[in-house]
């Protein structure tokens, strides 16, 4: 039977593909966005607890109400906005879940949709499979800033979304308050949407601020904004997300959210509401992933590797340009098999390839393993 691809380019996931790399090889692997060491033991318990008093069947299909307020209340805590718990919020598996359901409720065929890139590698395929036309806009190469006259003229009658991902995988980049001006002037200048995936919005450094979109009420009425548990709580394994959007926006992401999950994991949800009491679940963020990238960063130094700024998440982009005139993805595919350490070429993170000598590690690991990775690093 002949059988149609709706993706015939995609290929599998360079993370899937570099962990494999990583495993057949036996090296440290520093590539893929996931914690090395355990979530907390109480969020464990709690889980067990929702368990043991019959939380197992399925949830409300936005999610479980107390969780719901529980991200209300930190939303007001956080960003002073007052958000609906039964209207605004929607509990996801996972921040990829929630993108896909923003896509494909606004998404059409022949709609065009600004991608900011390098890009997290779900958004294009996304938009494929929604009969949309990704349009490529590559933030400057050298610090990751934007061009805003450069994106703005990108947007045609065509474009229904654009999509902004703050703190930035895999740059590290962060918006600052020029940028949000930028995307304010969009808001009110075009008839476009917005995508922002604010996963890591706990995870920024040097006393930098996270400037969501939930904080400027005209960005917020077009957008879609999206939050990931797994990145906040150590836990990515368990895929537990969040959307918050206006009703409107809300009501067309829940139609598509009924009918591809309808619901999410009942019991975490109810031990994550009781878990996020605690404000110091989510505050104490920066300053932990802070010391990881400064204990990171010093083992760059010992190396050949130049490091670009790093601004929040917990992934750390060098160049290599000084090392290799290599493509990356033959230069992380020789680091793993020569030096025993597994990295993620950001080429893939483009819709054409852009090759600009970079790999991207990640630090989210206990200090034993990257100072093991140092002592291989340093003899490339």
């Amino acid at each position: 039977m002949a059988i149609k691809s709706k993706l015939p380019q995609v290929e599998e996931s360079i993370f899937s593909v570099m962990t494999k790399m990583a495993i057949k090889y036996g090296a440290l692997n520093i590539s893929q966005g996931y914690p090395d060491y355990d979530t907390d033991d109480k969020l464990k318990e709690l889980v067990m607890k929702s368990m043991r008093e019959g939380h197992n069947q399925y949830a409300p299909m936005a999610g479980v109400f107390s969780l719901r307020k529980a991200i209300a209340d930190k939303i007001k805590f956080l960003y002073n906005k007052d958000v609906n718990p039964d209207t605004e919020i929607t509990i996801t598996v996972g921040a990829t879940q929630a993108i896909y359901n923003a896509i494909s409720a606004m998404v059409s065929s022949g709609d065009e949709v600004i991608v900011v890139e390098p890009a997290y590698d779900s958004y294009v395929p996304t938009i494929q499979l929604n009969g949309g036309i990704p349009v490529s806009y590559e933030l400057n190469k050298d610090d990751y800033s934007y061009d805003w006259d450069e994106l703005r003229a990108l947007i045609t009658d065509k474009t229904r979304l654009i999509i902004i991902n703050t703190p930035h995988n895999p740059t590290g980049k962060v918006l600052d308050a020029e940028d949000i001006v930028e995307l304010r002037r969009i808001a009110n200048d075009f008839d476009v949407y917005f995508i922002f995936d604010e996963v890591y919005e706990h995870l920024i450094f040097d006393g930098k601020e996270h400037l969501s979109a939930l904080k400027y009420p005209d960005l917020y009425a077009r957008s879609f904004v999206t939050y990931s548990f797994g990145k906040a709580y150590h836990n990515t394994g368990w895929k537990m997300g969040y959307c918050i959007a206006p009703p409107v926006l809300t009501q067309e992401l829940r139609k598509i959210h009924q009918f591809n999950v309808f619901s999410v994991n009942n019991p975490t949800q109810h031990a994550l509401a009781e878990y996020m009491q605690d404000k110091n679940s989510f505050l104490h963020l920066n300053s932990f992933y802070q010391q990881k990238r400064d204990f990171f960063n010093e083992i760059i130094k010992k190396t050949r590797f130049i490091p670009i700024k790093c601004e929040g998440t917990y992934f750390q982009l060098v160049s290599y340009a000084g090392i290799s005139d290599e493509d990356d993805m033959s230069f992380a595919k020789r680091l793993i098999k020569e030096y025993g350490v597994a990295s993620i070429p950001v080429s893939p993170f483009y819709l054409n390839r852009t090759d600009n000598k970079v790999i991207r590690f990640c630090f989210a690991k206990t200090e034993e393993l990257m100072s093991e990775a140092e002592e291989r690093l340093v003899r490339v």
